[in-house]
Parts: structure tokens; C-alpha cells; sequence
């Protein structure tokens, strides 16, 4: 059988970024620079292309994908078999005792009807939100709405996405906290900001919540914003200060609003995201950045990443990165350990009831695996140990080492042999999700009968 490639451009995760203005980034292939640190139980069973114009959130596939054409019997016999191999009857969570801080805030969530927020960081399977998506509308299905939670500002680059919020932003901002742009660090609690010092620039962010916060950052002579709700004027925004996280709380009418920003001043003015909440169900929050590797939430400065990740108050948080240190050129074991771990403990300082759940990265590859892929999965088991974090081995689940080719041939991976299709991650945010949901069980089968809501 022979494939056919129909479609020939991806953008994969190996891409690095170009500097242009926020809503006008595309990725393009190149080799990626790293960001260098600026830091040093009994077990439970439990082609670049700049458009000047603005570009809206989209539920549309972000980038063009890999189509590998074959016959639709080899793909269903592959597709079942592929779905077989993924479909676990016990949870594969390795070290799960240390998810038990996350379904005890669960159980208090439904009991006292407070928010549960999960926030995950990771590269492009995270930032095309379909993973994510998918463990979003199963949380909230059974759990109910807590909302978006935290979005990014505007539309900082092409490869973003969310699938609950929708917005855009006019030409004059520019994306920092990029690979290729990757700024000062003062970037918030995605990582990505976007920032501009002319006055009528405009931000918008449509979205349905019952508590909205803008969140930006204090500076000297930061300029002013004015904020409308559905083209109302509400309020005007001074965003001077000493150097520090800022924020604006809105309290909306029932039912979904379009907000507006609208800078007054020719002078600096620096936008870290939004945070829509309910005040009660699940967010699931995706905070991904195209070709990024987990070392890049060491540039993150501490003047205000801490602070708002402590405001988010996550019950869990997940790490999905090491598709891009496996494809490095150059990789260096030793310095790759300490940066995980140093990330991990940057996490824990910040929230320290916070559950941490490391995702191994999927099984990738075109001619075998990537070259630094085994070493990468032997890590990440030994520092999830270490550390005492959760661990979930992604490529095992797809059938371990040479099982993309099956997953490409089932339509569930592209024919880059790195990425998934639609299908293929709302697979992956299903089957974590169901993962959890026994891990969950098992705990709560291990807890003394109490009176829990069913639902948020």
C-alpha cells in the first residue's frame, strides 16, 4: 500500500516563532533555541505569513494537518486497533498517591460547591486546545461549568486556540514570551503576553462567566485602557504602578458579553490574559506554547508568575512537555533533569496543595523515534519518582515505541508522525480523563460515606 501525502504543510512542534505582531504570528520550520534557566509512601492506588488583520480565537483545525490517504479498511482495522491498545480497564498512573490532593478538593468542591481549576502547561499538543477540549467537556459534563478560567489576551500567535472563548485583537500589539521573542519574562501566568504604547488599540473577548478579570501588568507610566461591556462604556484602567501583577474584576449579567479594551495613551501598556470564571464546576485551562520545552517556565520571572498561578488556585496541574527536548539536536541528560525538576519545584512554590501530573510525550517519529525520545521517558519516570509527582506514559498508551505509524494509517496521527489529528487528541483527552475518573473512584471507595453532590 502505498501513502499519499494530500496536504504538505504542518506546523510542527519543533517550530520556533517570529517576532511580528501578536495577532499575525504562523510558525515556521526551524531549529529551536532553548531557553536557558535564569535558575539555577505507602502508595494508594490511586512559509511565515503575516496578515494585518485581526485573527479571532477559531474552533477551526489552527494549522493545516498531514492527511496520509489509505484505504478504509486498513484505516478502520487500524483504528480499532489503535483504539484497543489505548483503552486501558485500570488507571496507568504511575506514583497516582500523588493525585490524592486533587480528588480531596474535588470531594470538597462538591460538597461546599466551590470551582475546581486544572491548568495545563505544555507545547503544541497543548496549545491546539483539542486535547484539552476534550477532558474540558467531559469534566464539565459531570461536574458542571466552572467557566473558561484563564485565556490569553488577544490571539498572540497563529497556533493558539480555544474552543470555549472566542476574541481578537487589533494590529498594533506585539506577542512577547515566544521561542523567537521571548522577552524579559514579565509575560504572567501563561507565559505569553502581548503589549503595545499607541492609543486605539483595541482587545476583544466574548465569553459567558460569572466573574471576569483582566489581568495585566503594573508598570511606571503605564498607560490607560477603557473597558466596555457589549459597547457600553464600564470603566477606565490605569495600568501604572511598580513593576507587579494587576487586575481588573468585573462582575457581568447572566448570559454571554463581548468586552472590549481600547488603550487612550500613547504609552506602555502590557496585557498577561483574562480569567472567566463560574463560581462553582471545572476549568480546564491550556496553557500551551508552540515548540516550547518545560524549561521555558524557567524564564518565567517570579515579580508575577507566582502570583497568579497562586490566584488560579489549581487543584491540579499538568506538565505536557518533551516532544521538542527529544527532537534537540544537541541534548543534555543532566541539564535536562535539574530544569524538570526545577520546574516542578517552581510549581509546588507557588501552589503548594496543587497536585503536579507529568505527561509523557507521545510515541513520534517518521524513521523511528526521535533521537533524544528514550532518553527524555527514562527522566521524566525517574524524576516523577523523585519528586514525588504523577506520571502518565503517553506513548505506552498508544502501544508504545513504533505505534505512531499505526495511529497515522488509523487517521488518529498526522503524516508528520509528531502531531495528532482532532480525532487522534480528543482520543488522548478522553481516555486521561477516563483515567482519572477510576483513580477518583478508587479514592473515593477508600473515604468514610459522606453526603456529595452528584454535580457542581
Amino acid at each position: 500500500m502505498s501513502y499519499r501525502i494530500a496536504v504538505l504543510l504542518c506546523v510542527v512542534c519543533t517550530s520556533a516563532l517570529i517576532p511580528t505582531p501578536a495577532h499575525a504570528i504562523e510558525a515556521k520550520h526551524t531549529s529551536k533555541k532553548t531557553i536557558k534557566s535564569t535558575k539555577p509512601s505507602h502508595s494508594a492506588r490511586f512559509k511565515v505569513v503575516v496578515h494585518r488583520v485581526a485573527r479571532p480565537f477559531s474552533p477551526r483545525p489552527s494549522r493545516p494537518q498531514y492527511v496520509v490517504a489509505v484505504s478504509p479498511q486498513l484505516r478502520l482495522a487500524a483504528l480499532n486497533e489503535a483504539t484497543e491498545k489505548i483503552s486501558f480497564r485500570e488507571p496507568q498512573f504511575e506514583n497516582s498517591a500523588a493525585l490524592v490532593p486533587f480528588f480531596e478538593l474535588m470531594n470538597e468542591a462538591q460538597r461546599n460547591a466551590q470551582p475546581v481549576h486544572i491548568l495545563q502547561f505544555g507545547d503544541s499538543h497543548t496549545a491546539s486546545d483539542d486535547w484539552a477540549n476534550a477532558m474540558r467537556v467531559a469534566f464539565q459534563a459531570k461536574y458542571g461549568a466552572g467557566g473558561p478560567g484563564f485565556a490569553y489576551a488577544g490571539h498572540p500567535y497563529r497556533g493558539y486556540r480555544r474552543f470555549d472563548v472566542s476574541g481578537n485583537n487589533s494590529s498594533g500589539w506585539i506577542t512577547e514570551g515566544t521561542l523567537s521573542q521571548p522577552g524579559d519574562g514579565h509575560d504572567g501566568l501563561g507565559g505569553v503576553s502581548i503589549s503595545t504604547n499607541r492609543a486605539g488599540e483595541t482587545v476583544k473577548v466574548t465569553n459567558s462567566s460569572e466573574r471576569l478579570e483582566l489581568l495585566f501588568m503594573t508598570q511606571p507610566q503605564g498607560g490607560t485602557l477603557s473597558f466596555s461591556v457589549d459597547g457600553m462604556a464600564v470603566a477606565t484602567i490605569s495600568t501604572a504602578g511598580v513593576l507587579g501583577p494587576g487586575s481588573y474584576v468585573y462582575t457581568p449579567p447572566p448570559g454571554e458579553h463581548t468586552y472590549e479594551l481600547r488603550t487612550l495613551t500613547p504609552a506602555p501598556v502590557r496585557l498577561l490574559g483574562w480569567a472567566a470564571d463560574n463560581h462553582r464546576g471545572v476549568t480546564v485551562e491550556t496553557l500551551g506554547i508552540n515548540g516550547a520545552q518545560a524549561s521555558i517556565m524557567l524564564h518565567w520571572d517570579d515579580t508575577i508568575w507566582p502570583a497568579e498561578l497562586a490566584s488560579r488556585d489549581p487543584a491540579l496541574v499538568i506538565l505536557a512537555y518533551g516532544t521538542n527536548e527529544a527532537n534537540r539536536p544537541i541534548f543534555d541528560p543532566a541539564e535536562y533533569r535539574a530544569d524538570l525538576v526545577s520546574v516542578i519545584n517552581k510549581i509546588r512554590n507557588a501552589t503548594p496543595v496543587a497536585s503536579i501530573l507529568l505527561v509523557g510525550p507521545p510515541d513520534c517519529g517518521s524513521h523511528g523515534p526521535l533521537r533524544h525520545l528514550d532518553e527524555v521517558l527514562t527522566i521524566q519516570h525517574s524524576v516523577a519518582r523523585e519528586t514525588g509527582v504523577a506520571f502518565w506514559d503517553w506513548r505506552q498508551h498508544m502501544g508504545g515505541p513504533g505505534s505512531t505509524t499505526l495511529w497515522v494509517r488509523a487517521g488518529l496521527g498526522q503524516g508528520d508522525h509528531i502531531h495528532l489529528t482532532g480525532d487522534g487528541y480528543r482520543l488522548l483527552g478522553k481516555t486521561v480523563f477516563d483515567e482519572l475518573e477510576m483513580e477518583y473512584a478508587i479514592y473515593r471507595s477508600t473515604q468514610p460515606a459522606q453526603s456529595v453532590q452528584t454535580s457542581f
